[in-house]
């Protein structure tokens, strides 16, 4: 037997149970009764009316609302549900229409009044978040893109009726500002580019009080703070921008293209701008402090003025951080001598906080402060003071040239509301040749300098070998003025010793002399007694013997005295023996003694 047929006439019942439970809904649907099942619900299609009653659908009309054939307004929660015959509806089980976190549901009607008085979203009317069909269709609701949104969760909506799309909410990130602009609302008026703030809206998120309090269509004034919003986005768009920073020693200067004309506070002195009071058009008279700000950069400008110093570069491919001097370049100038030369210049500015909006509203921003005014002004001041120096005496006068320039672009630059803190001159290049003069003529100076300063570097030097050495010989000279003082002590004291010494001596000396006087006095008159005697003796030898013998024996005595030999070893012949002798003795007398001896007159013998 095969053993399907036996599987079957062995188990028939459970398959007839299983034959049961499949066509169960089948057989109540053919008595007219439906099961929904839960998190769905049912679309009612009539397919035709029986008896009396609105048969048809009203021209244009695509949801019955009276019993019309056709997809109907209501719809079957889930449930059972009697009455409802196969062959007369039709009946479409869908799912629950879902929103998740994070999103929104925009919705767009297929029937409803049509748009009218040029709106382009559908009215928003009592209708359950458009879980009510018949209540969205009775109070007016209009046909197309829906102004109200559905947020998230899960509602029964009748997907015949209204299509559902399911949209990222609108999330602001920190440090942003989101700026919205409208599709629908009343027209903005002619020579505006913006509708002003609108109260009660909750930003933007209920765009049908927006409209019922007369906001603007196009872009708004008013901006969105960091934060998620149920935000249509059929209805706005919004887009997002940094919020605005105004750094230290910086205020800002509003400058606002909405709002209404308000009146001038600048005074009557200032004729070149307006200035305005906040939230009118125009240059705002406040300028804003240090800080972070949500302010509609579409709608508003705000222009940084630096309060701090700022400095200001004449010199080509050198400029400052600001980049305010980016397109300055070196100053050209000519002197008067004809030379042309460059000149590299800094100008140092400062705005104070009340003077900005003066400012921007002269010129209207810093930039064009710069290029507009401060460049040609202090460009052409340079130029006009070169055309009255000589190249070389104005690089000589550099500080003085600087000084000049400085007290002229201070007068002007106070008439632009801008203080000129200090002009310097930086590099200048005058022409080589000229160069050269005053480069060997400083050389020279040098030279000279270092000269003078090596002679009085030498003439300390000496000093200070003059010091050293004295210094060295300190020691000594300490010691030798105490011997200088001992060597005093000790004179003084053989001073005084010699005083004693010769006061002893005079004392002596007297009496020795006293006693020498006696002894010479008496040796005297003895010397003169016996030299009496003696020439009395003398006297009367000569007496006796005559002059000449006496005269022979008194130089034969002194001879014999003297050790003179009296005879010669040769005797040469001569004259008489007396004489010849006595010439003889003369002669050696004279020759070996050198004797004077006075001449003795002989008488030579007769032969």
């Amino acid at each position: 037997m095969d053993p399907i047929l036996h599987f079957a006439a062995t188990y028939w019942w459970l398959l007839a149970l299983i034959a049961l439970a499949v066509t169960f809904k089948l057989w109540l649907r053919l008595f007219g009764v439906i099961i929904i099942p839960q998190n769905t619900m049912g679309l009612v299609n009539k397919r035709f009316v029986l008896l009396g009653g609105n048969r048809t659908l009203p021209d244009g009309a695509i949801i019955a609302l009276k019993g019309e054939a056709g997809y109907q307004a209501d719809t079957l929660a889930p449930g059972l549900h009697i009455g409802l015959w196969p062959w007369q509806y039709e009946i479409d089980v869908v799912p629950f229409t879902t929103i998740q976190e994070g999103c929104l549901g925009v919705v767009e009607s297929r029937d409803g009044i049509p748009l009218s008085g040029g709106r382009v979203l559908g009215r928003q009317v009592a209708c359950d978040s458009f879980q009510n069909a018949r209540q969205f269709l009775e109070s007016g609701g209009q046909r197309g893109p829906q102004i109200a949104v559905i947020p998230p969760g899960t509602y029964r909506i009748n997907t015949q009726l209204f299509a559902v799309v399911e949209e990222e909410a609108t999330e602001v990130p920190d440090d942003k500002v989101g700026v919205v602009t409208t599709k629908d609302g009343t027209p903005l008026p002619t020579g505006e580019i913006a509708g002003g703030e609108t109260d009660g809206h909750n930003m933007f998120q209920d765009a049908q009080t927006f409209i019922d309090q007369g906001g603007f269509k196009g872009l708004q004034v008013q901006v969105i703070m960091a934060g998620r919003y149920n935000i249509n986005p059929r209805f706005a768009s919004v887009e997002f921008f940094d919020l605005t920073e105004v750094p230290i020693a910086h205020v800002g200067v509003v400058i606002s293209y909405v709002g209404d004309a308000g009146e001038d506070v600048s005074g009557d002195s200032f004729q070149h701008g307006n200035l305005v009071k906040k939230n009118h058009k125009g240059v705002w008279d406040e300028p804003l402090d240090p800080g972070m700000y949500p302010i509609n950069p579409r709608t508003h400008k705000v222009e940084l003025v630096p309060t701090a110093n700022v400095v200001l570069n004449w010199a080509t491919g050198k400029n400052e951080a600001h980049n305010l001097d980016k397109n300055l370049s070196t100053i050209s100038v000519r002197s008067k001598d004809g030379f042309k030369f460059n000149l590299d210049v800094s100008q140092i500015i400062h705005v104070p906080r009340a003077k900005a909006p003066l400012v921007i509203a002269r010129v209207g921003s810093m930039q064009n402060l710069v290029t507009q005014m401060l460049e040609p002004t202090i460009g052409n001041d340079f130029r006009n003071a070169a055309q009255n120096a000589d190249v070389i005496d104005f690089i000589r006068e550099r500080t003085k040239r600087q000084e000049e320039a400085k007290v002229r672009i201070s007068a002007t630059l106070n008439e632009y509301n801008v203080v000129a803190v200090d002009t310097l001159i930086g590099d200048m290049s005058p022409p080589e040749e000229l160069m050269k003069t005053l480069t060997d003529r400083k050389i020279a100076e040098e030279q000279q300098s270092t000269f003078a300063t090596q002679m009085t570097t030498e003439d300390a030097r000496t000093k200070l070998q003059k010091a050293k050495a004295l210094a060295d010989t300190q020691a000594d000279v300490v010691s030798a003025e105490r011997r200088v003082q001992i060597a005093d002590f000790d004179a003084q004291s053989a001073v005084k010793k010699a005083e004693g010494v010769a006061r002893a001596k005079k004392i002596d000396a007297d009496a020795d002399a006293e006693v020498t006087r006696v002894n010479g006095e008496a040796e005297a008159g003895k010397i003169l007694a016996i030299g009496q005697s003696e020439a009395k003796v003398s006297e009367q030898k000569v007496g006796a013997m005559g002059n000449e013998n006496y005269t022979a024996i008194a130089v034969a005595n002194a001879l014999a005295a003297s050790g003179q030999r009296l005879v010669p070893e040769i005797i040469a012949g001569g004259e008489g023996a007396s004489g010849s002798i006595v010439n003889l003795l003369l002669a050696q007398s004279l020759r070996d003694k050198s004797v004077a001896v006075l001449p003795v007159a002989t008488t030579a013998a007769k032969p």
